[in-house]
């Protein structure tokens, strides 16, 4: 039983033997190798960062804030592996990298360690990946100083208990994390360039301030867009009495949703939803506390909380809510309502009556539906690559789990 205990659940086919408990300083030693003869400057100066691991201070942060003279500073080759002492949300314990990239020198407040023959030194890292097993490990070998600070050496770091494969087996679940990795960063790739991409066809396709038409246009719009109060583009809806509706919420990023579906129990009188405001598909809510412009689109019919304020088109066939959902959304948008909010002490809260006296600028509502087919697809896009990066960081959370024992 204690030998199958020593055995993952998820292995690679061909290896069988169990694993083996050691000390993690079996595997890896303290490199003492210091910069002084000066051959790195701060050019070269490292940084450890819990997602991107080993990386150039400079390139990665802007700046060095490496102190007057680096000549005390450690040398870590490629394949070096460093220990930062500084907390982290996940590890407050600090975290362990490999170096994957050229060689540099780290502060004095990073321990940095040398592989030997018996470990693959990218299992190092994968190893301690997983943030129970790398807070596990250190917890016992660290004491807290009064500044939040690491009191370990590098020496003492070494003296947990690990439970490793053999070197062959190490290997080949190290490079398939390396694999798994790379097809995570693909998909973050992707997503953050239709993030940018979006955001630069919602500052290219509407007007700037001062101007009647935008600097990208679909073929065949040469209208100028009109400019109007949003007084005479929206009404403003109280419309009661509706308690067998079901109660939409208001979220970030989803507009207005069940309230079944948010997640989070919230307690209520349910006589008072008869003083509830109904509220239809396409309708725009405005909550008290602002997020996203605090403009919730709705694509459902319900009743929410009759402190919120419904608003909707005076004219629907004349405006795409989806238009203007995207519109409310927008940073530019955002950034204009500073003219009509106020309170800074718990966030801030719109002035619905002053944003009714804000001109909005739009075009006509062929050119609203053109732009707005656009941007959903972008964003069914950008939803897309999203659930697959979501899904292969709990693939990865997961096996990194049950390929580890």
């Amino acid at each position: 039983m204690a030998e199958q205990a020593k055995v993952p659940a998820i292995r690679f086919a061909g290896f069988t033997d169990p694993w083996e408990q050691r000390k993690l300083g079996d595997y890896v030693v303290v490199s003492t190798a210091k910069n002084a003869d000066g051959r790195f400057n701060k050019e070269d100066v490292l940084s450890v960062s819990g997602e991107y691991g080993i990386v150039n201070q400079i390139a990665f942060q802007g700046r060095s804030f490496a102190g007057s003279s680096v000549l005390n500073y450690g040398i870590v080759n490629t394949g070096d592996i460093v220990y930062t002492k500084s907390p982290l949300n996940s590890n407050p314990y600090g975290i362990i990298k490999v170096n994957k990239g050229i060689p540099g020198i780290v502060s004095t407040l990073y321990a940095v360690y040398r592989p030997q023959d018996n470990v693959h030194t990218n299992f190092i890292q994968v190893y301690f990946e997983q943030h129970e097993r790398m807070n596990n490990y250190m917890h016992p070998l660290v004491n807290k100083g009064a500044k939040n600070d690491m009191k370990v050496t590098a020496e003492n770091a070494l003296k947990g208990v690990v439970t490793f494969p053999s070197r062959e087996e190490q290997v080949i679940i190290s490079e398939f994390f390396d694999r798994l990795d790379s097809l995570i960063t693909l998909h973050q790739r992707k997503y953050d360039k239709l993030v940018v991409f979006k955001k630069s066809m919602l500052e290219k396709m509407f007007p700037k301030d001062g101007e009647s038409v935008p600097e990208i246009r679909f073929a065949g719009f040469t209208d100028p867009w009109e400019q109007r109060k949003a007084s005479e583009v929206f009404q403003i809806v109280d419309d009661r009495g509706h308690p067998t509706l079901p109660v939409l919420s208001a979220t970030q990023n989803q507009g207005m949703i069940y309230r079944d579906d948010s997640g989070r129990y919230i307690g209520h009188d349910e006589s008072n939803e008869i003083g509830y405001k109904r509220v239809l598909p396409g309708d725009f809510v405005v909550h008290l506390r602002s997020f996203q412009g605090g403009f919730a689109h709705s694509q459902y019919e319900g009743i929410t909380s009759p402190a919120y304020t419904v608003f909707r088109a005076k004219e629907p066939t004349s405006h795409s809510d989806r238009f203007w959902k995207h519109w409310f959304m927008s940073e530019h948008f955002i950034a204009g309502l500073s003219t009509v909010t106020y309170g800074i002490r718990d966030g801030r809260s719109i002035s619905v009556d002053e944003f009714m006296n804000t001109f909005l600028a739009f075009p006509a509502v062929e050119e609203q539906a053109a732009i707005s087919r656009l941007l959903d697809y972008l964003d069914d896009l950008i939803t897309l690559h999203q659930r697959k990066l979501e899904l292969l960081q709990n693939i990865k959370k997961s096996l990194l789990d049950k390929m580890f024992v």
